[in-house]
């Protein structure tokens, strides 16, 4: 199968099952509210290393916020209920409640279980906490440097679908970045997924496990162009520049149709192949077949 000169190899991406949450924060402007997005969600990657994977799904308007000010519906991965509110709490506490103007509120109410969050934090507050209930929700108000910091007491959570991805591979560098970025700005924004690794690209794709013992993923040396004749290459001989993207979406449905976007982005002058990462079905739940998607 092609899309134009770019052809879309017979294979699958194998995806995880993770928990998630989305989180809703607000603040006085947009300056301060992406200063708080970067704080939050820094260092979160993959979970491989990381506590959390996190994005940003999407904007909101004021009109879309509960506090109506600007704001941002950000979704964070883990790799269980238990994992995902430690994560949460101290990313919240420790990048959010410290960001000027601030607020955090839950974005997933109907959640099928729920993680602490305004229940933890509000002990920073050394006893001048206060908290209100307005429609059945508890909203603690901890008094910060500028006045307070609102935060709703528990988050809803969710199983999600971790690790749908693509693997592009191109002629040079420079195709392969425009194509990655072509991808990477088609997904911005979309409803129920998040690309979180660095402007949604991965140059690092990994695999399972290492020769050194420690290590419990390493390098996808099949995918890289200089080790071709060293290792068994699956790097096209056309191809001198593989890049790999990542999608944590709400459901595989969500996945699914971020990859398609994905590929169809992708597809272009100087790529070559679009394939996918797989364990051979070993390990993920979700085999997501990219020529099915098309």
């Amino acid at each position: 199968m092609k899309l134009g000169d770019t052809f879309i190899e017979d294979t699958f991406a194998e995806a995880f099952g993770m928990r998630y949450t989305r989180a809703i924060i607000t603040a006085d402007d947009d300056y301060w509210l992406e200063a708080a997005i970067r704080e939050v969600t820094g260092y979160s990657a993959s979970v491989i290393a990381c506590d959390a994977e996190t994005g940003v799904e999407r904007h909101l308007s004021p009109q879309d916020t509960p506090d109506g000010r600007p704001g941002a519906a950000v979704l964070i991965f883990g790799t269980s209920v238990a994992a995902l509110g430690k994560a949460v709490a101290n990313r919240t506490g420790q990048c959010i409640m410290t960001c000027p103007t601030t607020a955090v509120y839950d974005g997933l109410n109907d959640g099928a279980e729920r993680i602490p969050l305004g229940k933890h934090i509000r002990y920073f507050g050394d006893g001048y906490q206060k908290s209100k209930l307005l429609n059945g929700r508890r909203y603690w108000r901890i008094p910060v440097m500028d006045g307070e910091f609102v935060v709703e007491e528990s988050l809803g959570v969710n199983k999600g679908v971790a690790g749908g991805n693509i693997i592009l591979q191109a002629v040079n560098r420079a195709c392969g970045l425009a194509a990655a970025r072509r991808v990477s700005e088609s997904l911005a924004e979309m409803p129920g997924v998040i690309t979180p690794f660095p402007a949604g690209v991965v140059r690092s794709g990994s695999k399972v496990g290492s020769q050194y013992k420690a290590l419990p993923a390493s390098t996808a040396d099949a995918f890289c162009p200089t080790l071709r004749g060293r290792v068994t290459s699956r790097v096209h001989p056309d191809a001198h520049c593989v890049y790999e993207i990542v999608m944590d979406g709400i459901d595989e449905a969500a996945v699914s149709r971020a990859m398609a976007v994905a590929m169809r982005s992708a597809a272009g002058e100087g790529v070559v192949v679009v394939t996918a990462g797989n364990y051979g079905g070993k390990l993920g739940k979700y085999q997501i077949q990219l020529r099915t998607l098309l």
